[in-house]
């Protein structure tokens, strides 16, 4: 389903899921007296943007976000059994269905999960077609689960109006003026696409850790590998990406650093870590460090 977010200039802003027939037919404008802003798949970022944008133009702001509205209120039915989480849709229309529940929680074997716009993004990258229903797909709830226990799922939306809250300001204080909001703009800082929102949304390029867990786990070197193993691994794929950096061989650097990353992260978690977690604390380590470089080395205080 599509939610159009409209301007009639000098009059409002409004959300709706027909422009024909809620502002030509209803309030009697024609095509030309106004202007789609933004369109989604996603009530919650099309509220959102709503409220921010009214604020922005100095309109009237509605006191009920249009997610809210009773006649808009839904909630997705799934089937979860000890395995999988199964929707009751086809892949294609899953995304708008998923938005339309956000804040959705259920059970599993394996904990708890909830429909935020990170878990959304998790899903649409991991989710399967049913074999047996074209009309039904489904997500592994292992999977789902471990993505929660490494990523701080549970953004708050509050944090997402916020991020939409610096547009109007902006907007407000002469920064971006109101005529020169583009659609791509506000849909970025939706999206989470700019640098500014990433931590926000949590749908930077940190899911890539969990496909590289996905994926060990489906061909079982989590299951019969060890630490030892992958250690060893790794000096192998730091021996080809140095052999790679001598002979100034860029596609055989890249890939070289980025199998060093693979096996690092399949090494954190056989030693009950993630890469993240390790990741992190190197970074709390050497945030405030001070020092000096001498021949090409960082060397510390």
């Amino acid at each position: 389903m599509t939610y159009y977010l409209y301007h009639i200039p000098g009059k409002k802003i409004g959300v709706t899921r027909d422009l024909k027939e809620r502002v030509e037919n209803q309030q009697g404008y024609n095509e030309d007296e106004y202007t789609v802003l933004m369109e989604s798949d996603n009530i919650q970022q099309i509220a959102v943007a709503e409220i921010s944008m009214q604020k922005a133009f100095g309109y009237p702001v509605d006191r009920v976000p249009y997610n809210k509205l009773k006649c808009n209120k839904m909630e997705m039915k799934i089937n979860v059994t000890e395995q999988t989480t199964t929707f009751p849709c086809p892949v294609n229309k899953l995304k708008g269905q998923l938005m339309d529940s956000i804040g959705l929680e259920w059970e599993t074997e394996h904990g708890n999960c909830k429909l935020t716009i990170g878990s959304i993004h998790w899903i649409m990258k991991n989710v399967k077609e049913s074999m047996y229903n074209e009309n039904r797909c489904y997500v592994y709830n292992r999977a789902f689960v471990r993505w929660f226990d490494n990523n701080d799922a549970y953004v708050s939306h509050d944090k997402l109006g916020g991020n939409l809250e610096d547009l109007h300001m902006k907007t407000r204080t002469g920064a971006l003026s109101p005529t020169g909001i583009r659609q791509n703009t506000i849909q970025e800082a939706i999206d989470g696409r700019s640098e500014e929102c990433c931590d926000y949304l949590g749908v930077c390029e940190c899911a890539v850790f969990d496909d590289i867990r996905i994926w060990a786990e489906e061909r079982g070197l989590y299951d019969k590998g060890d630490p030892k193993t992958q250690a060893l691994k790794l000096v192998e794929e730091v021996g080809e990406t140095c052999r790679a950096i001598l002979k100034q061989d860029e596609p055989e650097i890249i890939d070289g650093i980025g199998d060093c990353v693979v096996v690092l992260t399949n090494l954190a978690h056989l030693c009950d870590t993630s890469i993240e977690e390790c990741t992190r604390n190197a970074y709390n380590e050497i945030k405030n460090r001070k020092g000096r470089m001498d021949n090409g080395t960082f060397k510390k205080n």
